[in-house]
């Protein structure tokens, strides 16, 4: 009689140890997929952040307004009647040792 407890208790304490294991090892997985999910989450918010960026710059590129200042900006064009003034910076000249 004795040796069925201790067979039965063996037992027990057999299948709570695979069971505790399994619940750390699936804990682990767990904790791994949401560390995962949430470095996913934030680069789908910078790549939404970015997009919602360039959404606005091609309205703005879209307007009359805007495609002026590209005009300027990037291809050093004006209206024939502007007045353009080149600003040159002069570096201001080095001291000499004392």
């Amino acid at each position: 009689m004795r040796l069925r407890w201790a067979v039965f208790w063996s037992a027990a304490t057999l299948v709570m140890a695979i069971l505790a294991t399994a619940l750390v090892l699936e804990t682990r997985k767990v904790d791994r997929l949401a560390r995962l999910v949430d470095r996913r989450l934030d680069e789908l918010v910078k790549l939404s952040r970015h997009n919602q960026m360039l959404e606005r710059k091609i309205r703005y590129y879209s307007t009359d307004e805007g495609l002026a200042r590209l005009a300027r900006e990037e291809f050093n064009l004006f209206y024939p009647d502007e007045v353009v003034y080149k600003i040159e910076v002069v570096p201001p000249k080095p001291l000499r040792g004392k």
